[in-house]
């Protein structure tokens, strides 16, 4: 636990898989004297009341930011522009304003314009999630050993970019700084393509299993099992995402429909070699994630939180 907090009063705006974990992580670090947050709904409200892992939970976001020395959107990329307009002139002066979402140049472009000089903008996406979603969905252990991402502007003191980087270090995450333009174009091929694929493939499996009597969803192998998981995703949060890193999600698609014509070939004319070499080369791939400790053999790191969802179902 920390010696002292690195942020006297935190607000949380939304509280879901993100903004639960961000509460709950802080808490059992010390990371923040008082946490506060708001939701939209009047019903996630008081579910966060009840849940008891904040200090207060107040009805408007004014009323969240006004004495907070550290603010986090927690809510979808569309959402982000409009409630930084909202909040704009109830920010206290020398307040780091920050979120989570997975597009960064949107987020810059919508947030900025509408935040005064007076506080830090220091834009973040913590690279972690499952597909649950809600109040009751966070855990303190979420982010530990993740990547989280900064993308502060051109410009922004130092010293604010290094104390957020501090607080997610203490939230367990290891912490990258890019610029946004390049944090989503990595993000595209890493995250963004790789969900759209999923969506994909779940839709049209739906489809087929209309004519088969569901047995697609029956007889389901493991690799289309992780493929819903992915595909179980918050809707509204990636209608958001696709819409706002639209270029650099329609390059990455290109490139690969171009992969996918390969490998449609190599199929059609009994080309082994051909299939054999793309998948040793993609064999290597999980290899290095797995060596870099971006993944295990164990669910979810094998963090207490999925081995008690396990048990439960």
């Amino acid at each position: 636990m920390s010696a002292a907090p690195l942020f006297d009063t935190i607000a949380l705006i939304g509280f879901g898989l993100i903004g639960g974990s961000i509460a709950r992580a802080a808490r059992a670090q010390g990371l923040a004297g008082e946490i506060v947050t708001t939701a939209r709904s009047a019903k996630t409200r008081a579910r966060v009341e009840e849940l008891g892992i904040v200090d207060r939970v107040v009805e408007t976001n004014a009323e969240a930011v006004r004495d907070a020395d550290l603010v986090i959107l927690c809510i979808p990329v569309g959402a982000c522009g409009p409630v930084a307009q909202e909040i704009a002139g109830h920010l206290k002066a020398g307040a780091v304003v920050s979120d989570v979402g997975s597009v960064k140049g949107a987020i810059v472009r919508d947030m900025a314009p509408h935040l005064p000089d007076s506080v830090h903008f220091v834009p973040a996406h913590p690279v972690a999630g499952t597909e649950h979603s809600g109040p009751d969905s966070g855990f303190a252990e979420l982010f530990i050993n993740r990547w989280c991402i900064l993308t502060p502007p051109e410009g922004v003191d130092p010293e604010p970019v290094e104390r957020l980087r501090a607080f997610w270090a203490g939230l367990g995450a290891r912490v990258e700084i890019m610029t946004p333009d390049h944090h989503d174009l990595v993000l595209a091929i890493t995250s963004h393509l790789p969900h759209l694929i999923a969506y994909t493939i779940v839709g049209t499996a739906d489809e087929l299993a209309q004519v088969t009597s569901s047995e697609v969803i029956k007889f389901s192998a493991g690799g289309f099992r992780d493929f819903t998981r992915i595909a179980a995703s918050d809707p509204t949060m990636w209608r958001d995402v696709f819409l706002a890193n639209k270029d650099a999600v329609l390059e990455m698609l290109g490139t690969f429909n171009e992969d996918l014509s390969k490998l449609t070939r190599a199929i059609r004319r009994n080309d082994g070699e051909a299939l054999f070499e793309h998948f040793s080369r993609t064999r290597a791939i999980r290899r290095g994630i797995v060596e870099i400790g971006q993944d295990s053999a164990a669910p979810d790191f094998g963090r207490p939180h999925a081995q008690l969802e396990k048990k439960a179902e």
